[in-house]
């Protein structure tokens, strides 16, 4: 068999084998359902649901700002990751991520393997009114749209089998362990005092510096070498998947309380009220700038906002989320504007925005986290509480440093076992073309002597 042979048959004989595999895997009844609490069971199926949203959401907001011949290529890019991490988390990436801890560093792999004694164990300690099938699924979503996010810094050359193994290396050595540091009792960060609500850390720092890493490895596209502006091939994608992330998002944060309470309303009105603020801070900044307001700008404003009210949704008060929105927007746009003056092609901006918003995040979460709103969590620098700020910069700096060190490893790595970027006239052709043999088409809309028709329509 020869090597190309080879990398073609592998991806799916490792699915057989798996799939083969859960067949064994033995059953058992439900542990003491009677205990659980059925308004907080609706609550995190509902939260579960809505985090899942925020995946085409996210390949929405992406594919809108993609050249039109890389659409197909990106989006699909953020939605392959429900069926790889999905078929990952269920054989042993929730046994990574919450299992028996192995030093406070990783969970035991054959704690949970195949989910075994998932269903039929006790809940999870800090989630004890839900089963844990619940809390593993909704965990789940977190792990999905976590390897999406680094998509936008790579889009348009990178090789699609190659992010395939991306996805799957990173779920493994990247996020499954800042999952077990930073949310697991006995885990390292958390023992530090280290508080990220619903994944400033996890999610956004861990997805920005892995961003990083890629934009770097990847290197600059042509278009990018010959300073060319790339139009967004479709701004009302970019309108919806901002709107679905937005939704979503409710169930990101308010769904981290593990629980249909005060908190969940809390951590709902500062993921709103952030999310708001920032989107208006960006494009008066624009403005300030001497820019016109733009719907790009808000767009990407309020996912800056989303992104860096998360670590801080269920410990600041509401107020305070404002101040965040504001802020983590300017500090964005400033890296942002940043960024456009070196040789650092990052396409969509992945890490101005998720790793500097999720920075920012985890800091103001220092500053303005009080226990009047989580009596679970800690007071910040706001409040005269100059410790707890100096451990969350701690943290960040922990999670920044590992995230793309390993991140950065993962991708040369690839990069050895086969090459990580698509040829130039691979490039130049298109990512949907040369990638999936598929195009995007723009329906044009037209008016005939029979009425309204669709040309050059992928729905005619």
């Amino acid at each position: 068999m020869n090597k190309v042979l080879f990398k073609q048959v592998i991806p799916f004989i490792v699915l057989a084998i798996v799939a083969i595999a859960a067949l064994f895997v033995p059953l058992h009844a439900d542990f003491d359902a009677g205990k659980y609490n059925a308004a907080d069971i609706a609550w995190i199926l509902v939260a579960t649901a809505l985090v899942f949203l925020m995946t085409p959401g996210l390949a929405f907001f992406y594919g809108g700002m993609v050249h039109r011949k890389n659409v197909l290529s990106t989006m699909i890019k953020s939605i392959v990751s429900a069926g790889i991490i999905s078929v990952l988390w269920v054989t042993v990436g929730f046994s990574l991520a919450f299992g028996e801890s192995i030093h406070g560093l990783i969970g035991n792999p054959l704690t949970f393997l195949f989910f075994q004694g998932v269903n039929s164990g006790p809940a999870w300690s800090l989630a004890p009114t839900i089963p844990l099938t619940l809390f593993a699924l909704f965990q789940l979503m977190f792990a999905i749209i976590t390897p999406g996010l680094v998509v936008g810094a790579v889009a348009e050359r990178i090789r699609f089998t190659s992010y395939i193994l991306f996805i799957v290396l990173f779920a493994i050595f990247v996020y499954s362990p800042l999952a077990h540091w930073t949310w697991h009792p006995d885990g390292i960060l958390f023992k530090m005092g280290v508080l990220d609500f619903a994944g400033g850390t996890v999610v956004h720092i861990s997805a920005g510096m892995a961003a990083l890493a890629g934009a770097l490895v990847l290197k600059r596209r042509k278009v990018h070498q010959d300073h060319q502006e790339i139009p967004p091939a479709n701004i009302p994608y970019v309108l919806i998947g901002t709107g679905l992330l937005w939704f979503g998002w409710f169930g990101f944060n308010a769904g981290s309380a593990l629980g249909a309470n005060s908190l969940a309303v809390s951590a709902f009105a500062t993921t709103n009220i952030a999310a708001g603020a920032a989107g208006l801070s960006w494009m008066f900044f624009d403005v300030l700038m001497g820019k016109k307001p733009s719907v790009l700008g808000f767009c990407i404003g309020a996912v800056v906002g989303l992104v860096a009210i998360t670590p801080g949704a269920g410990f600041v008060a509401i107020p305070h989320s404002i101040f965040i929105g504001v802020a983590a927007a300017i500090i964005s746009n400033l890296a942002v504007m940043w960024k456009s003056k070196t040789s650092l092609d990052d396409t969509l901006d992945v890490f101005p925005c998720h790793g500097v918003g999720g920075i920012v995040g985890m800091l103001l979460t220092g500053v303005f986290a009080t226990k009047t709103v989580n009596a679970a969590g800690a007071d910040g620098l706001f409040y005269g509480n100059a410790a707890f700020f100096l451990t969350q910069l701690k943290g960040v700096l922990i999670v920044a440093t590992f995230s793309f060190v390993v991140s950065f490893l993962i991708f040369k790595l690839i990069n050895v076992i086969q090459p990580i970027r698509v040829t130039s006239e691979e490039e130049e052709e298109g990512l949907d073309a040369s990638q999936h043999n598929e195009k995007y088409s723009q329906g044009t809309l037209i008016v005939s002597s029979t009425g309204l028709e669709m040309e050059n329509s992928p729905l005619a």
